[in-house]
Protein backbone atom coordinates (compact mmCIF):
# COMPACT_ATOMS: atom_id res chain seq x y z
CA UNK A 1 0.00 0.00 0.00
CA UNK A 2 2.33 2.48 0.77
CA UNK A 3 4.44 1.80 -2.52
CA UNK A 4 1.04 2.77 -4.22
CA UNK A 5 0.86 5.71 -2.14
CA UNK A 6 4.92 7.08 -2.84
CA UNK A 7 4.24 6.14 -6.96
CA UNK A 8 1.10 8.18 -6.91
CA UNK A 9 3.10 11.25 -5.17
CA UNK A 10 5.89 10.92 -7.50
CA UNK A 11 3.85 11.16 -10.68
CA UNK A 12 2.08 14.14 -9.12
CA UNK A 13 4.99 15.90 -8.43
CA UNK A 14 6.31 14.79 -12.04
CA UNK A 15 3.16 16.16 -13.65
CA UNK A 16 3.64 19.75 -11.19
CA UNK A 17 7.04 19.68 -12.29
CA UNK A 18 6.62 19.24 -16.57
CA UNK A 19 3.48 21.89 -16.50
CA UNK A 20 5.69 24.42 -14.62
CA UNK A 21 7.97 23.80 -17.06
CA UNK A 22 5.66 23.95 -20.26
CA UNK A 23 4.58 27.49 -18.34
CA UNK A 24 7.86 29.11 -18.35
CA UNK A 25 8.58 27.63 -21.45
CA UNK A 26 5.86 30.14 -23.06
CA UNK A 27 6.75 33.12 -20.87
CA UNK A 28 10.34 33.15 -22.35
CA UNK A 29 8.92 32.38 -25.65
CA UNK A 30 6.46 35.25 -25.66
CA UNK A 31 9.78 37.38 -24.38
CA UNK A 32 11.39 36.61 -28.17
CA UNK A 33 9.33 38.47 -30.06
CA UNK A 34 9.65 41.08 -33.00
CA UNK A 35 7.05 43.43 -33.08
CA UNK A 36 5.27 44.60 -36.28
CA UNK A 37 2.29 46.22 -35.33
CA UNK A 38 -0.63 45.33 -32.77
CA UNK A 39 0.47 41.85 -32.91
CA UNK A 40 4.07 40.56 -32.57
CA UNK A 41 5.50 38.00 -34.17
CA UNK A 42 6.92 35.59 -31.10
CA UNK A 43 7.74 31.31 -30.63
CA UNK A 44 4.77 31.29 -28.31
CA UNK A 45 2.97 29.02 -30.74
CA UNK A 46 6.11 27.45 -30.96
CA UNK A 47 6.19 26.94 -27.34
CA UNK A 48 2.63 25.77 -27.26
CA UNK A 49 3.08 22.96 -29.90
CA UNK A 50 6.27 21.87 -28.83
CA UNK A 51 4.66 21.39 -24.84
CA UNK A 52 1.41 19.77 -26.18
CA UNK A 53 3.38 17.18 -28.63
CA UNK A 54 5.60 16.04 -25.81
CA UNK A 55 3.71 16.47 -22.49
CA UNK A 56 0.22 15.48 -23.98
CA UNK A 57 -3.06 16.84 -23.34
CA UNK A 58 -3.74 17.28 -19.49
CA UNK A 59 -0.29 18.47 -18.67
CA UNK A 60 -0.13 20.86 -21.98
CA UNK A 61 -3.50 22.43 -21.15
CA UNK A 62 -2.74 22.86 -17.68
CA UNK A 63 0.95 24.29 -18.70
CA UNK A 64 -1.21 26.68 -21.23
CA UNK A 65 -3.73 27.98 -18.06
CA UNK A 66 -0.99 28.49 -15.71
CA UNK A 67 0.73 30.53 -18.40
CA UNK A 68 -2.23 32.62 -19.21
CA UNK A 69 -3.53 32.74 -14.99
CA UNK A 70 0.29 33.99 -14.20
CA UNK A 71 0.25 36.91 -17.12
CA UNK A 72 -3.29 38.13 -16.52
CA UNK A 73 -2.32 38.22 -12.17
CA UNK A 74 0.53 40.72 -13.24
CA UNK A 75 3.11 38.24 -14.02
CA UNK A 76 4.86 40.00 -17.20
CA UNK A 77 4.49 36.48 -19.00
CA UNK A 78 2.93 38.34 -22.31
CA UNK A 79 4.79 39.45 -25.17
CA UNK A 80 6.95 42.76 -24.63
CA UNK A 81 7.18 41.37 -21.29
CA UNK A 82 3.45 42.88 -20.42
CA UNK A 83 0.85 41.32 -18.15
CA UNK A 84 -2.89 42.10 -16.27
CA UNK A 85 -6.40 41.22 -17.49
CA UNK A 86 -6.33 44.22 -19.97
CA UNK A 87 -4.00 42.13 -22.20
CA UNK A 88 -6.82 39.65 -22.42
CA UNK A 89 -8.99 41.93 -22.84
CA UNK A 90 -6.77 44.22 -25.80
CA UNK A 91 -6.25 42.95 -29.19
CA UNK A 92 -4.38 39.58 -29.13
CA UNK A 93 -5.94 38.46 -26.22
CA UNK A 94 -8.01 36.23 -28.25
CA UNK A 95 -4.87 34.46 -29.42
CA UNK A 96 -3.76 34.11 -25.85
CA UNK A 97 -6.87 32.24 -25.20
CA UNK A 98 -6.45 30.30 -28.55
CA UNK A 99 -3.39 28.43 -27.33
CA UNK A 100 -5.33 26.91 -25.04
CA UNK A 101 -7.30 25.00 -28.20
CA UNK A 102 -4.30 24.78 -29.53
CA UNK A 103 -2.88 22.92 -26.64
CA UNK A 104 -6.39 20.90 -26.80
CA UNK A 105 -5.85 19.64 -30.75
CA UNK A 106 -1.89 19.23 -30.69
CA UNK A 107 -2.17 17.23 -27.35
CA UNK A 108 -5.14 14.83 -28.52
CA UNK A 109 -3.23 13.82 -31.78
CA UNK A 110 0.27 13.28 -29.63
CA UNK A 111 -1.84 10.52 -27.55
CA UNK A 112 -4.31 9.31 -30.36
CA UNK A 113 -1.03 8.67 -32.63
CA UNK A 114 1.69 8.30 -30.02
CA UNK A 115 3.90 11.29 -31.26
CA UNK A 116 4.16 10.17 -34.83
CA UNK A 117 5.79 13.47 -36.69
CA UNK A 118 2.64 13.19 -39.59
CA UNK A 119 0.32 13.51 -36.67
CA UNK A 120 2.06 16.19 -34.73
CA UNK A 121 2.97 18.40 -38.12
CA UNK A 122 -0.96 18.37 -38.69
CA UNK A 123 -2.06 18.72 -35.60
CA UNK A 124 -0.11 21.95 -35.17
CA UNK A 125 -1.45 23.04 -38.41
CA UNK A 126 -4.88 22.66 -37.16
CA UNK A 127 -4.20 23.88 -33.58
CA UNK A 128 -2.73 26.98 -34.89
CA UNK A 129 -5.10 27.76 -37.68
CA UNK A 130 -7.71 27.33 -34.62
CA UNK A 131 -5.50 29.62 -32.41
CA UNK A 132 -5.90 31.70 -35.72
CA UNK A 133 -9.74 31.90 -35.71
CA UNK A 134 -9.94 32.46 -32.08
CA UNK A 135 -7.55 35.13 -31.88
CA UNK A 136 -8.48 37.14 -35.51
CA UNK A 137 -12.42 37.09 -34.32
CA UNK A 138 -11.30 38.41 -31.00
CA UNK A 139 -9.39 40.95 -32.99
CA UNK A 140 -12.26 41.62 -35.54
CA UNK A 141 -14.44 42.70 -32.54
CA UNK A 142 -11.91 44.68 -30.79
CA UNK A 143 -11.24 46.96 -33.78
CA UNK A 144 -15.20 46.96 -34.24
CA UNK A 145 -15.70 48.96 -30.92
CA UNK A 146 -13.20 51.65 -32.91
CA UNK A 147 -14.26 51.43 -35.99
CA UNK A 148 -15.05 49.69 -39.06
CA UNK A 149 -12.90 47.05 -40.73
CA UNK A 150 -13.06 44.15 -42.47
CA UNK A 151 -12.32 40.44 -42.48
CA UNK A 152 -10.12 40.69 -45.50
CA UNK A 153 -8.10 43.56 -43.37
CA UNK A 154 -8.57 41.39 -40.02
CA UNK A 155 -6.99 38.54 -42.74
CA UNK A 156 -4.18 40.10 -44.60
CA UNK A 157 -3.22 41.92 -40.34
CA UNK A 158 -4.03 39.13 -38.07
CA UNK A 159 -3.09 35.88 -40.16
CA UNK A 160 -0.99 36.35 -43.96
CA UNK A 161 1.92 37.86 -41.90
CA UNK A 162 2.14 35.19 -39.80
CA UNK A 163 1.60 32.47 -41.99
CA UNK A 164 5.29 31.43 -42.82
CA UNK A 165 7.12 32.32 -39.58
CA UNK A 166 4.38 29.64 -38.20
CA UNK A 167 5.41 27.02 -40.42
CA UNK A 168 8.95 27.08 -39.50
CA UNK A 169 7.78 26.97 -36.34
CA UNK A 170 5.78 23.92 -36.50
CA UNK A 171 8.48 22.30 -38.30
CA UNK A 172 11.34 23.02 -35.24
CA UNK A 173 8.18 22.11 -32.90
CA UNK A 174 7.96 18.77 -34.65
CA UNK A 175 11.66 18.01 -35.09
CA UNK A 176 12.15 18.47 -31.53
CA UNK A 177 9.07 17.02 -29.86
CA UNK A 178 9.75 14.23 -32.29
CA UNK A 179 13.72 13.98 -30.70
CA UNK A 180 12.46 14.63 -27.22
CA UNK A 181 9.91 12.38 -26.89
CA UNK A 182 12.03 9.51 -25.85
CA UNK A 183 13.08 11.77 -22.66
CA UNK A 184 9.81 12.72 -21.67
CA UNK A 185 8.21 10.33 -19.05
Amino acid sequence: MEKTEKKTKKIKTIDMIYIALGAALMAVCAWISIPIGEIPITLQTLAVCLVAGLFKTKRAVCSTLIYILLGAIGVPVFAGFKSGFGVLAGPTGGYIVGFIFTAVIVGLFSEKFNGKIWALALSMVLGIAVCYAFGSVWFFIYMQSKTAVTFSYIFGLCVAPYIVPDIVKIVVACILANRLKKFVK
